[in-house]
């Protein structure tokens, strides 16, 4: 579709937006073609709505005249999942960023899509609340991405991610209906469409406003940094202290590559010597805190823990912190791309894991820097390359399907947060069968029957940067799943 050419496809748009929310130069389209995964694909036009009456409208529209829309929040996600792989119109949820309502009593907020993750703590701190799910991103991340990706984060291994904290959601269905789904009161009778929406990437539904579960900020915490000397010591450590009843706020392990990235950028603490790091934040009543941070170091002295320095101030927790969540950013100081992966695998498998990525990385001929939510098993190997070296990019592909079939292998799963995207639907049939992927593929139907909400996403496909086997092909084509 010519973008330029459609006037009145554009004059539509206009007449539901106004003519300053809608661009069509390509230089201006141009920013739009990519998030913070590898893959690139430009929309012939970028919409800002303001309200939902404006979504649902632009949503109406592009059933008209049958053009694909994909919605995208700030362009964070990490597996092409805001890409729009088919062109067609983007609609940009960013100025949808009010916080409508705190109902305290209640512990909830009512927010809009375009709500930053940060923004909600931010606004309920000084009155005792926060709200939990904490990306990385989360001061640039906004809640209508995070509910579309289910996001999780640091702080998640104690409280769960994105579904368990969102009670109730405004959505516009494909053909521009609007429903409101869920509600503040527990175990509401029927089906669940609030945990099915929550985490299906923005092909079902387009999120409008949010209900957030909001928690009172705990009595006392207390905030670790475990130096080891061995990788494998701070991978044994992460399970035990799980094994001795322990379920610390968050447990994150970086890496002697991560850490040379870090320390000189945020000067955080962390000492560059160290193979790895574990930075582990126990928090609740007071004494319950003091009997579980005694056993947190008990773990940590059992494993041949190097040093075991406690934050003993706000700020040099913070500080720790600051290393933790702006690692990601760091790692441009090591190689000017990355591509960051997300499988999971069970704790016990750590110190496996580690080593197959690392043997993956001297195979393939890259750095991997391993920054990521120890707890929950949730690795973040980021694999450090340029793309400008011919045939680099095809290079780390190879080597990060080969770190996720080693997850799969190893009883985990080739994405813990940050979605299926357009960067692994080729890898789903590792996970499920040909009924499995059908019963997905059928449910998705009963939404989005004709696939013009964010198409060619989270099922195989035969267009991508990594080149399927045979098996996956037929796979998809006896299920009957549309290939792009």
């Amino acid at each position: 579709m010519a973008a330029t050419g459609n006037g009145s496809l554009l004059s539509a748009l206009r007449e539901v937006v106004g003519p300053e929310a809608v661009l069509y130069d390509p230089d201006e389209l141009a920013v739009y073609e990519y998030d913070g995964a590898l893959d690139r694909a430009r929309p012939d036009f970028v919409v800002f709505p303001q309200t939902a009456e404006q979504v649902a409208g632009v949503v109406r529209v592009c059933n008209r005249y049958g053009v694909p829309f994909v919605a995208r929040g700030a362009g964070t996600g990490l597996s092409g999942g805001a890409i729009p792989v088919r062109g067609g119109v983007l609609v940009v949820l960013t100025r949808m960023n009010r916080i409508q309502q705190v109902d305290y009593p209640n512990r909830v907020a009512v927010v809009e899509p375009g709500v930053i993750n940060v923004t909600v703590t931010e606004e309920v701190a000084p009155d005792g609340y926060y709200y939990a799910p904490d990306p990385s991103s989360q001061k640039a991340c906004t809640i209508g991405g995070n509910v579309a990706e289910n996001s999780g984060g640091p702080h998640c291994l104690a409280y769960g991610v994105t579904t368990n904290h969102v009670l109730a959601l405004d959505i516009v269905l494909p053909d521009g209906n609007m429903l409101h789904v869920g509600g503040p009161a527990p175990d509401r009778p029927g089906y669940d469409l609030t945990g099915l929406l929550t985490g299906s990437e923005g092909t079902l539904a387009i999120f409008t406003r949010a209900w957030l579960r909001l928690m009172r900020q705990p009595e006392a915490v207390r905030t670790f940094l475990a130096i080891f000397d061995r990788l494998d010591d701070a991978s044994e450590t992460v399970s035990d202290v799980i094994a001795h009843g322990i379920v610390p706020a968050a447990l994150e392990m970086m890496d002697k590559l991560t850490i040379e990235a870090v320390e000189p950028a945020v000067k955080a603490g962390y000492p560059p010597e160290a193979e790895a790091v574990l930075l582990i934040e126990v928090e609740g009543l007071r004494e319950s805190v003091d009997v579980q941070s005694e056993l947190v170091r008990q773990v940590c002295q059992f494993h041949r823990a190097r040093e075991i320095r406690e934050a003993e101030t706000l700020e040099a927790r913070e500080r720790l912190w600051a290393g933790r969540k702006g690692a990601l950013g760091a790692l441009g100081r090591l190689a000017p791309n990355y591509c960051l992966q997300d499988g999971v695998v069970p704790r016990t498998k750590l110190p496996w894991i580690l080593r197959r990525v690392a043997e993956h990385g001297r195979k393939y001929g890259f750095r991997i820097a391993n920054v990521f939510h120890a707890g929950d098993g949730n690795l973040h190997p980021c694999i450090l390359f340029d793309e400008r070296e011919p045939g680099a990019t095809e290079r780390v592909l190879e080597c990060a399907a080969a770190i996720l079939k080693d997850c799969v292998d190893a009883g985990g799963t080739i994405t813990g947060e940050h979605g299926v995207g357009v960067e692994k639907q080729n890898w789903m049939p590792w996970l499920f069968s040909e009924a499995d992927l059908d019963a997905m593929a059928r449910l998705k139907r009963c939404f989005n029957p004709k696939e013009l909400l964010n198409p060619g996403k989270v099922f195989p496909t035969t267009k991508s940067c990594v080149e399927l086997s045979g098996d996956v092909v037929e796979r998809a084509e006896k299920l009957g799943i549309p290939l792009v």
